[in-house]
């Protein structure tokens, strides 16, 4: 729980840690300590924007229920083992709270509509809330008649359409609505949020009783969902709380899992790291599936893998057979565009939509998606022919192009180079196609795919290493540290005792002004004055680089014992940096707070990795 005061900060928009979310497996809306949903798009994920009060505090729309007075505090929780959030106000005139979730499909009326349920009550003493609702459509592009009926308003534009139900009188306030609501304790009162056709009219409102089984409804669907978790291991809650979060950015109609629901929270304030984050990336994909597997959710990692398999087909559009991210139905044409009109989150700008990276060359994907396979053949359901026959095709591919320079892992946007983790991903495509095909008996060109294999070792070897810094380096012939070579003993490409490998972890760990990538336990994905990314600007630590560093260390602990203990503080110390829901962006800035698309995926994800690998070592050390 968190205590904070509900007015914004001085310029109008509120820290990114201070949101939660709720969402129905299609598309989410971030809600603030103040009550306030600044942040949701519809019908899904990666649909316009229907609020977006993050992007632009005056003209970007919200959706407010908040406690009047001047010294309202509020505490935000999540509602035990679910994904229902509970804004509680307190104030000298009483308690007052807003339980807002969104109802599960098929456990609710009109399921096939996106909906938003805020079930307003007075705890304690008399108490007055403020509902303001002023929906800006298409990211504030688009124009909208307000109207008025005895079931509540409807808003209506040319392409989209919202009602809000209620038994509220709500009086007009410029385009949007506004009125103050006085609750006697026990007493409550229901909104409900609907998206509807343009021209449709207003949804009916929701009984209390219907409202009570909603929530019920949506409360023990969670309960149910959560209960396939056999994570029993310490740092429990953190673990669920993750699970759950992942689950919220799963699209159900296709299993695809988006990186993030937002888009162009800066990485840097003020500065132009601004990007859309609501599609899919390969690369996410294995780690998505070891996570999931790991504690107990083999629905997911099906649906996942059904998606990439149905995504990653031979004739997708790019420099190679595959491209580094699909839209959430599988789509290829991720256009960017920016939205010039809206200021961006506190003045960061350009605001953007699409995401131009989608036709960038990035050879670590296909180690990712071919690991991907390789772990689903192990703990779920065995290879099928077709699969296999994409493997192929993708190995043989990799093995006549890994030696092409790419943009890498981190997008940069300064041009191809040779960079050590493609190369990695690449021996991983081809080292797990021939596990594959030795486990399976599957033909495959062995011989050729062996030969390739090791010169991708030697490469790396020879010239992904440096011995100035004495540690494997961001580039071929390169001196730049990168995080990304933290992942060499998590893919097994490199014992976790090898003298390389502890060299480039004890380098890793310096801090920046000494070279290093750490800076009091937060971790750096590279040093961004020495690598050419074609943008400008600063960013914060990057939250999955130390959730792999926790894990590097653990894995070192086999040697170096003491990296054990090392490990488990950083990773105790990372789990501070959460918000007080237990969620995170994509990265912490120098004051701790959160930067970037929130939440993040990619973070959690690797929360629940090195949880479970930092455990089992533990465990088997008592």
């Amino acid at each position: 729980m968190n205590t904070a005061s509900t007015s914004p900060s001085g310029s109008g928009y509120r820290p990114i840690e201070d949101y939660g979310v709720i969402g129905d497996m299609h598309t989410v809306a971030l809600v603030g300590t103040d009550g306030s949903i600044d942040w949701c798009c519809l019908p899904r994920f990666d649909g316009p924007s229907v609020f977006a009060r993050l992007l632009d505090a005056e003209t970007g729309g919200h959706f407010q229920v908040a406690l009047c007075g001047d010294d309202v505090t509020t505490k935000q929780f999540y509602w035990p083992d679910t994904n229902v959030l509970v804004t509680r106000f307190l104030s000298n005139d009483g308690v007052g709270e807003v339980r807002d979730f969104m109802p599960v499909a098929g456990r609710a009326a009109e399921s096939d509509r996106r909906q938003i349920i805020r079930m307003v009550r007075a705890v304690r003493g008399t108490v007055t809330f403020r509902v303001s609702c002023r929906p800006a459509f298409d990211y504030a592009r688009a124009d909208h008649e307000t109207v008025r009926t005895s079931r509540g308003v409807c808003f209506h534009g040319d392409e989209q359409a919202l009602s809000l139900a209620t038994e509220i009188d709500l009086a007009r306030d410029g385009d949007g609505v506004a009125t103050d609501v006085t609750l006697r304790e026990g007493a409550s009162t229901t909104l409900l949020l609907r998206d509807i056709d343009p021209g449709e009219g207003c949804a009916p409102t929701l009984s209390p009783e219907a409202a009570e089984r909603a929530f019920r409804d949506t409360v023990q669907y969670w309960r149910d969902w959560l209960r396939q978790c056999t994570y029993t291991g310490r740092w429990r809650e953190e673990v669920r709380r993750s699970a759950l979060a992942l689950k919220l950015l799963t699209y159900e109609p296709t299993g695809a899992i988006v990186a993030a629901p937002t888009c162009s929270l800066p990485e840097d304030i003020g500065g132009e790291r601004n990007w859309d984050y609501r599609y899919t990336w390969i690369r996410d994909a294995a780690f998505t599936l070891y996570a999931f597997l790991r504690i107990g959710f083999t629905d997911e990692a099906r649906d996942f893998i059904g998606f990439l398999t149905r995504s990653c087909q031979l004739d997708t559009a790019g420099e190679g057979p595959l491209q580094i991210m699909y839209g959430i139905d599988g789509c290829t044409d991720l256009t960017e565009e920016t939205l010039d009109h809206l200021e961006g989150y506190r003045g960061s700008s350009p605001v953007r939509i699409g995401n131009g990276a989608y036709d960038q060359l990035q050879l670590d994907i296909y180690g990712e998606l071919i690991d991907a396979i390789y772990l689903h053949d192990k703990y779920g359901v065995p290879i099928s022919y077709e699969t296999w026959q994409s493997v192929r095709h993708f190995v043989n591919w990799v093995c006549d192009h890994w030696r092409r320079a790419d943009e890498g892992v981190w997008e940069v946007r300064g041009g191809q180079q040779q960079f050590v983790y493609s190369k990695l991903m690449c021996w991983v495509a081809v080292d797990r196609a021939l596990r594959l095909s030795r486990k399976r008996s599957l033909p495959a060109p062995e011989t050729k795919w062996q030969q390739c294999r090791d010169a991708i070792y030697a490469a790396i070897m020879e010239k992904g290493w440096s011995d100035e810094r004495q540690a494997f380096t961001q580039q071929f012939g390169g001196d730049t540290l990168d995080a990304s070579t933290l992942m060499m003993p998590l893919v097994r490409f490199i014992s976790p005792g090898d003298r390389r490998l502890l060299s480039t972890l004890a380098e890793t760990l310096k801090s920046p002004d000494q070279g290093g990538l750490v800076s009091n336990g937060l971790v750096y994905r590279y040093n961004v004055e020495e690598t050419e990314e074609g943008l400008e600007g600063e960013e914060g630590t990057f939250n999955i680089c130390t959730f792999w560093l926790v894990e590097a260390l653990t894995r070192a602990s086999a040697v170096e014992p003491e990296r054990l203990e090392d490990a488990r503080l950083t990773f105790e110390q990372m789990l501070g940096y959460a918000n007080h829901l237990g969620l995170y962006a994509e990265e912490t800035g120098t004051h701790g707070e959160a930067l970037g698309n929130f939440p993040q995926a990619f973070t959690h994800l690797a929360l629940i990795s090195a949880a479970y690998n930092l455990d089992r070592r533990l465990g088997e050390l008592r």
